[in-house]
């Protein structure tokens, strides 16, 4: 159901990859709620042709960018100001741990492997802010996003360097945010629960995250269709003074201890 909730709007939605992706269902909530967006990946993501697909879908324009290039990012913005002029939103949904990729236990990570994975994780969302800033292209009340998880915040063994680029994420979020208030910008993080994408199903033991996060959380986890919802919520105007803020979206997870279904496979046990 369509609310004309972003009729109007214009945004940049970065990390769609297939049809499993959150920012692919952002795309098509955003598309049916009225908005217009560049839809934007890395070149190698590109390549695999799934986003075609999409841009036909929501009748955007792709445009590949490295998000840890800052002359990628330049061009991006340059190509998004002349076809909108000012924009509305943005969503950073990218993440990415070689030393996950890898299998590298967390006692022992590759550096190399672990700041890669930071600036494609965290700085990149620091340096698109950054060029939006610098070009002064976001409108009045606009909303910036990232997606991040719970893990920034608790222990999740195997969840490895990418609870620490999620922490640092977060605080980009955080400091950043509070400059775009000048502005009148919301900048805010999304804390999903675990959801079956090809970035999050590449974590060992993804399935044990799952099913425990959805015996522990009230409401059940949130899918990634719900994350859309959300998103598209956060993009309209009925969300103007919310900022600086980290917002779980996890059915209840982060506020729970125990759960009665955890205590009763404990006790059958």
């Amino acid at each position: 159901m369509s609310y004309g909730l972003l009729k109007g709007k214009k945004g940049i939605i970065f990390g769609a990859l297939n049809n499993q992706s959150i920012a692919w269902k952002v795309a098509e909530r955003c598309h049916e709620e009225g908005a217009e967006f560049i839809l934007s990946n890395a070149p190698i993501a590109l390549r695999m042709g799934e986003l075609d697909e999409l841009s036909k879908k929501t009748g955007a324009e792709v445009i590949g960018a490295d998000a840890t290039s800052m002359g990628d990012l330049e061009r991006l913005f340059d190509t998004t100001i002349k076809k909108f002029g000012k924009i509305d939103f943005i969503l950073h949904s990218i993440g990415m741990s070689v030393n996950v990729r890898k299998g590298k236990h967390y006692t022992d990570v590759n550096y190399d492997w672990l700041e890669k994975g930071w600036d494609i994780s965290a700085v990149s969302f620091h340096k698109m802010m950054k060029v939006a800033w610098d070009k002064d292209c976001m409108n009045k009340w606009g909303s910036i996003l990232a997606l991040t998880y719970i893990a920034a915040q608790r222990t999740f063994p195997d969840y490895n360097d990418m609870a620490n680029n999620k922490s640092y994420l977060e605080s980009i979020a955080r400091s950043f945010g509070y400059y775009w208030g000048e502005r009148k910008v919301r900048v805010n993080t999304v804390s999903q629960s675990p959801t079956p994408t090809t970035a999050g199903s590449g974590v060992k033991g993804f399935g044990g995250f799952l099913g425990y996060a959805e015996d522990m959380s009230p409401l059940g986890n949130a899918s990634a269709e719900d994350c859309a919802n959300y998103c598209v919520a956060m993009f309209s105007d009925l969300t103007r003074k919310v900022t600086l803020q980290n917002l779980f979206h996890d059915g209840g997870f982060s506020n729970m201890g125990v759960s009665q279904k955890i205590i009763n496979k404990y006790e059958n046990e």
